[in-house]
């Protein structure tokens, strides 16, 4: 009786310390990040449209074949805030990126889904990115340095960075 005890123990709250390890959840909802971007009221959400030679630019940086057809992002004219995904390792990260005067503002990851590489949702690595431009290559402006365990995090906290400064660039230039 004892032994079905902890078993059904076992199975009842194991899932509980189980999971998929590390840190990953969702930090914060996509509706908070755009608020604290805009503490003054957030604007609007505006619909860009990827095609043509903003979508081949944009899957330059990713590496691969850009997905979406439209993304939603919103602007006040000197800051435009972009919620991206890209896949970590397996599965996706959500990160939110805050663009001020063609430079980054803020990075944070608000959701993270894998069970290795959640490192880089911490200020240490996030803050790196804070006035980050584009240079002539399309490359940051800077060196971003990596987490030991978690390279294909950083690259894909890295290439969303790039996008979001590229997008934002397509919206001041195109209007």
């Amino acid at each position: 009786m004892m032994r079905l005890f902890f078993l059904l123990l076992l199975v009842t709250t194991g899932p509980a310390f189980a999971g998929p390890g590390g840190e990953a959840g969702r930090y914060m909802e996509a509706q908070d990040y755009v608020s604290a971007a805009f503490p003054g009221g957030s604007p609007a959400p505006r619909t860009l449209w990827i095609s043509g030679d903003l979508r081949d630019a944009v899957e330059r940086v990713l590496g691969h074949r850009f997905a979406a057809l439209r993304l939603r992002y919103w602007h006040d004219g000197a800051k435009s805030v972009w919620i991206l995904d890209e896949i970590g390792k397996e599965l996706p990260i959500t990160i939110g990126v805050t663009v001020t005067a063609g430079a980054i503002a803020n990075v944070r990851v608000l959701e993270f889904r894998e069970s290795r590489g959640w490192e880089v949702r911490y200020p240490f690595f996030t803050d790196q990115f804070v006035d980050a431009r584009l240079d002539a290559d399309g490359r940051l402006d800077r060196r971003i340095d990596g987490i030991t365990g978690a390279t294909l995090s950083v690259g894909a906290v890295t290439r969303i960075a790039r996008v979001a400064l590229l997008l934002d660039d397509n919206i001041n230039t195109k209007g």
